[in-house]
């Protein structure tokens, strides 16, 4: 079994770590609205691509 001979220290640890970094969101534009959005999600005023899924108020 694989075990290091000195201990690898906070900073060489982090080092090892630091490609592991959190990636943007990808967000596209809403045909409808023309407003901002996480795809395939439904927008705020009740259309999934181009259509009308929930009825607004």
């Amino acid at each position: 079994m694989a075990v290091p001979k000195r201990k690898k220290s906070k900073s060489r640890r982090n080092m090892h770590r630091s490609h592991h970094a959190i990636k943007p969101k990808n967000i596209v534009i809403n045909s409808t609205t023309g407003e901002y959005m996480l795809p395939h999600h439904i927008s705020p005023d009740g259309y999934y691509r181009g259509r009308q899924v929930i009825a607004s108020e």
